[in-house]
């Protein structure tokens, strides 16, 4: 059985977030994003300690549509090299999963 992932990332906006959030879920690359803005980042860029606002955004996805996941963030950001971290999910309720697998079928099955 297919499992549940949690792709994490972070934008430099809430704009860029939502804008990225909203392309995801409705390609139907993941059942629903979190954008959780206000987190503070420091950081190593270039050789120097760096200090910057982001927006924490949280993917909930299938294992299987991971990678089309990240390539998709990777298209859109803003960010040279962005924070793209899939966590595989221990446990999760069954009807939880349930809606999320199916929100992520592919809509070509009208």
């Amino acid at each position: 059985m297919e499992r549940a992932v949690f792709v994490y990332t972070t934008y430099p906006s809430i704009v860029e977030a939502e804008r990225a959030g909203r392309a995801l879920v409705e390609q139907r690359l993941c059942a629903c994003v979190n954008i959780l803005p206000g987190m503070i980042s420091h950081y190593w860029w270039q050789g120097a300690v760096e200090r910057g606002e982001e927006v924490v955004m949280i993917i909930k996805t299938r294992s299987s549509l991971a990678g089309r996941v990240s390539t998709a963030v990777k298209e859109t950001h803003s960010y040279t090299t962005p924070a793209i971290l899939v966590l595989p999910i221990e446990s999760v309720d069954r009807g939880y999963l349930d809606w999320l697998m199916a929100e992520t079928e592919p809509a070509t099955k009208a």
